[in-house]
C-alpha cells in the first residue's frame, strides 16, 4: 500500500473494513488432504510457527473473539480450519488457520502428519491467492520459517510476511527486524515486497493487513 495515493489507501482501508465487517463463519477443520473443501473461493491462509499469535491476528481481524481459539500452549491448531468471510451479493473469501510449525506439544507422528498436511495443502491448492506468513517481531525469521518460504518459492504461492506482537518489541530493534526481514525476502521469488507490522492487543496494522486481504476476494 506504500506505492498508493492517499486516495487510493482509503478506499482500501474502507474495502478492508466492509469485508471483515461481514459475517465470518468456521466451514469445516481438516485432519488431512483428502478431506479438504472444494476449491470454490478465493483463498488466504495464515502461517506461522507455534505459538506465533495466528489465532489472537485472525480474531482480531474479524472482530470475534472465539472465531479462533487462542492457547498459550504451542500447537494448539491440529487441523486445517476453513472460515468463510462475506455474504451473498458481496466480496467473499476463505479465511485457512493451518497448524502451527516448529515446536509443539505433541508426539512425533503427530507432528509429522501436520507437516505433511500443511505441504500438501500449500502445494496442491489451486485457489490459494495468498499466505500470510506470520513472524514474531521479537524474533524475526528463523529456519522454520525459512523451510516454509522455500516450500512456497517451489509451489510458486504468493506469500507476505506479516510480523507479529509488534507492541511487545522496542522502535529500534524493531526497525532491525524489518529491515532484515526485507533483505531476505527480496532473495525470494515467490515474495510479496511489503511487510506488515500487526499488534492483535493493540489492534495495530490491521487496517492494513484487512485491505490487502480485501484486494484477494471475490466479487458475487
Amino acid at each position: 500500500m506504500s506505492e498508493l495515493s492517499a486516495e487510493e489507501t482509503a478506499a482500501a482501508i474502507e474495502a478492508g473494513r466492509v469485508l471483515f465487517a461481514q459475517e465470518c463463519e468456521f466451514v469445516m477443520g481438516v485432519r488431512t488432504e483428502a478431506d479438504l473443501p472444494p476449491a470454490e473461493l478465493p483463498e488466504v491462509a495464515f502461517a506461522g510457527r507455534s505459538n506465533v499469535g495466528k489465532s489472537s491476528l485472525l480474531n482480531a481481524l474479524t472482530n470475534r473473539r472465539t472465531l479462533a481459539r487462542t492457547s498459550n500452549t504451542p500447537g494448539r491448531t491440529r487441523e486445517v480450519n476453513f472460515f468463510r468471510l462475506g455474504g451473498s451479493g458481496a466480496k467473499r473469501l476463505m479465511l485457512v488457520d493451518l497448524p502451527g510449525y516448529g515446536y509443539a506439544r505433541a508426539g512425533k507422528e503427530e507432528i509429522e502428519r501436520w507437516n505433511k498436511l500443511i505441504e500438501d495443502y500449500l502445494r496442491g491448492r489451486g485457489n490459494l491467492r495468498r499466505v500470510c506468513l506470520l513472524i514474531d517481531a521479537r524474533r524475526g525469521i528463523g529456519d522454520p520459517d525459512r523451510k516454509v518460504m522455500e516450500l512456497l518459492d517451489q509451489a510458486a504461492v504468493v506469500y507476505q510476511v506479516v510480523l507479529t506482537k509488534v507492541d511487545k518489541e522496542k522502535a529500534g530493534a524493531l526497525a532491525r527486524i524489518e529491515q532484515m526481514a526485507a533483505a531476505e525476502i527480496a532473495r525470494h521469488g515467490a515474495a510479496y515486497p511489503e511487510i506488515l507490522a500487526t499488534s492483535a492487543a493493540k489492534k495495530s496494522g490491521l487496517e492494513e493487513l484487512r485491505a490487502a486481504v480485501a484486494t484477494l476476494a471475490e466479487q458475487t
